[in-house]
């Protein structure tokens, strides 16, 4: 009899010993060492995930996370990149990982940023190679296919907006969400009608408000649009003064005078993977359909992904009769009639940067 009872004790010693172990190692929080990054791919086993927190420092025993999971009717536990950086226990940790509580990557797109720019920006955020999401941009080109059939690329049509990005998306699902930022922005201005909207109504939007007469090679407004608004962001960043920009070159579209844009050759070296930082007047007469200097008309694409102003300043340029304008060395510009008034502003802004 005091065998079985012997027995029996060290089995009560035993569970309450487990049992007091169990709750340790599950209610007891483990604090990180700084901000730690776990990676959990879709397909991991809980043994797996439970692993991984461990040799993160992030949980105490992999047998305990695993057999709470198991209490818990195995839930299912969501994969993606998480962020531990401050002390939790499993069962916080496990109702993250349920809701799916995954770290987000910021990735800002300032107004007028080339394609080029953005990959390195979702380069720097962590979320993979610049060159991955170039490939994307410079081909997935279906995304845009409805509006811009014409579109060589996604240029011009990467919304400038601040986003927030995980790991576990792709560079297609980054660029899809910036085209659908585009959309939506397209939609609330009118530059691309709302669902039910005629197929000729959409190749119409702005051909009222938009003078200059359809370029070779593009084949509907809506591209017209685009590309003259990238033009317009990379001249000014003053918004007032967008809509005067916008009529000086649609007024030289419309005398078939050349554009002469400098953004547009910087960006014809881009593509050319040429620009070195800086233009030089021998720039001028680099070889590219994308060089306003020596090709009369729109460039072929957009020349960087405009905002919401520059797409209304190119939908709705001002009524004027400038075909000229330059920089006033205060962050704006003079515009002229006559290239005796630009020579006379030319002037006036060599003598102030000569004075700054």
């Amino acid at each position: 009899m005091n065998i079985v009872r012997k027995i029996v004790w060290l089995i009560l010693v035993a569970v309450v010993a487990t049992a007091g172990w169990f709750a340790w190692a599950v209610l007891t929080p483990t604090e990180p060492s700084g901000q730690v990054f776990v990676m959990l791919r879709p397909g991991y086993s809980a043994h797996r995930i439970a692993a991984e927190l461990r040799n993160a420092g992030v949980i105490r025993s992999e047998e305990a996370f695993v057999l709470w999971h198991y209490l818990h009717h195995k839930r299912s536990l969501k994969a993606g990149e998480y962020l531990f950086d401050k002390p939790a226990n499993i069962l916080d940790i496990q109702k993250r990982l349920r809701h799916g509580d995954v770290y987000f990557h910021t990735v800002v797109v300032p107004e007028g940023f080339t394609m080029f720019d953005i990959a390195r920006a979702v380069e720097a955020a962590g979320l993979g190679p610049a060159a991955d999401f170039l490939k994307v941009a410079q081909s997935d080109t279906a995304l845009i296919a409805d509006f811009a059939p014409g579109a060589r690329s996604l240029e011009g049509y990467l919304f400038p907006d601040t986003y927030e990005f995980s790991r576990m998306m792709t560079m297609h699902d980054m660029a899809a969400a910036m085209v659908k930022q585009f959309r939506q922005v397209a939609h609330q201005i009118g530059l691309i009608p709302t669902t039910g909207d005629s197929t000729q109504a959409r190749l119409r939007v702005v051909a009222d408000s938009a003078p200059g007469a359809p370029q070779p090679g593009v084949p509907n407004d809506v591209e017209r649009t685009v590309i003259m608004a990238s033009i317009v962001e990379k001249e000014t960043s003053v918004a007032e003064e967008r809509p005067l920009v916008a009529s000086v070159y649609y007024n030289r579209l419309a005398k078939n005078i050349a554009l002469d844009a400098d953004p547009s050759i910087i960006y014809a070296e881009l593509l050319a993977g040429t620009y070195q930082g800086a233009l030089h007047h021998a720039d001028m007469q680099f070889h590219s359909p994308y060089n306003t200097y020596r090709n009369a008309g729109l460039p072929p694409g957009p020349i960087g992904n405009p905002g919401r102003s520059a797409l209304e300043a190119a939908m709705h340029p001002a009524q004027t009769d400038y075909y000229y304008f330059v920089a006033d060395a205060q962050g704006h510009h003079r515009f002229a009639r006559t290239m005796e008034e630009h020579n006379k502003n030319v002037v006036a802004y060599r003598r102030a940067m000569r004075g700054h």
